[in-house]
């Protein structure tokens, strides 16, 4: 079987976790730091990634607004999902990502993890709840 990877989309900090190649469990992988304008290096990593992790499908986080309405976020997350597909060959599958880095947040709190500690991991922890729950779903 193959991976999925799940990509939790920030304009400073990119969240990344993959499958196991049954596709049953998520595992945080890394955070890719950027400064949220020059793309270049965070499709690059990705691919990257993709590549050493035999990577098939991507599930990436949409920051939906409670209101329906399209934030720029959200924009710039569809975009960052067009320029993955270009380079990889792989159309990012999208998932509402809207609560995922608060309860990421609650999650570490709870185990201990706070401050830098947490600014460090939080957006992987975010990626692992999105892609364990896409797993989830498509188990069904």
């Amino acid at each position: 079987m193959s991976r999925v990877m799940a990509i939790d989309f920030g304009m400073r900090r990119i969240g990344v976790a993959v499958s196991d190649p049954l596709r049953i469990m998520a595992q945080g992988l890394e955070t890719i730091n950027w400064n949220g304008v020059d793309s270049d290096f965070a499709i690059e990593r990705v691919y990257q990634i993709v590549k050493e992790k035999e990577i098939t499908e991507i599930v990436l986080g949409r920051p939906s607004r409670t209101d329906g309405t399209v934030s720029e976020s959200e924009e710039k997350a569809v975009l960052f999902g067009q320029m993955i597909e270009k380079k990889t060959g792989i159309r990012p599958v999208f998932r509402d990502e809207r609560f995922t880095t608060v309860i990421a947040s609650q999650f570490l709190r709870q185990t201990g993890v706070s401050g830098k500690n947490k600014k460090k991991v939080v957006d992987q922890v975010a990626a692992e709840i999105i892609l364990q729950e896409y797993l989830d779903i498509s188990r069904k």
